[in-house]
Parts: structure tokens; C-alpha cells; sequence
């Protein structure tokens, strides 16, 4: 039986409920499962750059690089709120879409790493964001101390710890270059 506007006969429960789930997004365990997965998996890959078909996380850096400019120019307090926003939203991602071993999709933990770093910085000048760029980049490929051993952990906490630590130390060394020499980033 077809439930359309004014019909005057009215469907069994059953009807109408399977119209309803056809017609409107009510959530169901089989829905929510998928919606989930599918929301994670788009959050976990930055809106997609983790699927770039060469150097995603490098594709990802660079695009946290430009937006993070932006917020930087515009309200360079809210840099640091971005990127813990972006280190929660990878938590959850990451857990919600069961991934595991750190795959070259998930760069989620790129963009709060390269927010991170960018917290070092006072202003967005085309110096200062290219060291940010690079000194993150460097951090994150060569992993040294504290960041390799975040990045053997396998766990949701692990596959974001290694770029929120290579963000960390970036804006340390990006703050200790802009007190010793402030020239050098301006």
C-alpha cells in the first residue's frame, strides 16, 4: 500500500514506518552504523586530502598550512582551539572508523600537528609559515625521540599523538628562534 498526502486509507504501523525510513533520515542500527563510519572515515581523511594519490600527509600539511594562514591572520587566538578541536575530531574518527596502523589516509593528526606548530608563531608571515611547513614536516617523516616511540603505539591515541608531539616541539622551536632572533620569521 502506497501512503501518499491525502489518501484516506491509512497503512498497518509497519507500512508507514518503512515508508518513513525510505523518505526520511531516521537513524536505524544499520544507518547509524554506516553514517558513522562515513562521517569518520571523511573526518579521519581531512575532508578527503588523506586520498590524495601522492604524499598525503604532505598534501594534508599544506592545506592545514593555508587554512590555519587564514585563522592566524584573522583570530591567531583561536589557532591553538582549532587544532585541539582537530586532535579530538581525529580521536573520535579514528576509533569510530576502526582504523588501525596509522594508513596513509588518516591525516586527520596532520592538520592538528600543523596547527600545533603554527602556535609558535605570533603572525602569519610567508617566513614563518614556510619554517612551520618545514620544521613539522621534518619532525613528522624523520620521528625522532618522543615521536617515534607515539607513533609504535597502534591505538586511536597513538596514530594522532606522533603529529600533535611533532606540532608541539615545531611550535617550541619556532618560539625559541622568534625570542632569540624575531627577525628571522617576520
Amino acid at each position: 500500500m502506497v501512503f501518499i498526502g491525502n489518501d484516506a486509507s491509512f497503512p498497518d504501523p509497519d507500512t508507514a514506518i518503512a515508508y518513513l525510513r525510505r523518505v526520511l533520515p531516521v537513524p536505524s542500527p544499520d544507518t547509524d552504523e554506516a553514517w558513522r563510519m562515513t562521517w569518520s572515515r571523511v573526518v579521519a581523511s581531512g575532508c578527503g586530502t588523506g586520498y590524495a594519490p601522492i604524499a598525503p600527509g604532505t598534501v594534508a600539511s599544506a592545506i592545514a598550512l593555508l587554512i590555519g594562514a587564514v585563522v592566524l591572520h584573522i583570530v591567531p587566538t583561536a589557532l591553538p582551539f582549532l587544532a585541539a578541536l582537530a586532535a579530538f575530531a581525529g580521536l573520535w574518527s579514528v576509533a569510530a572508523a576502526r582504523v588501525e596502523n596509522d594508513p596513509g589516509w588518516v591525516v586527520i593528526d596532520e592538520y592538528a600537528g600543523q596547527w600545533l606548530a603554527m602556535c609558535g608563531l605570533t603572525r602569519a608571515t610567508v617566513p614563518g609559515l614556510i619554517a612551520a611547513f618545514l620544521i613539522f614536516r621534518l619532525l613528522d617523516i624523520t620521528k625522532p625521540g618522543p615521536i617515534a616511540w607515539a607513533d609504535r603505539q597502534k591505538t586511536p591515541a597513538g596514530i594522532m599523538a606522533d603529529d600533535i608531539i611533532a606540532g608541539a616541539i615545531a611550535a617550541g622551536i619556532l618560539w625559541a628562534v622568534r625570542s632569540q632572533w624575531p627577525a628571522v620569521l617576520e
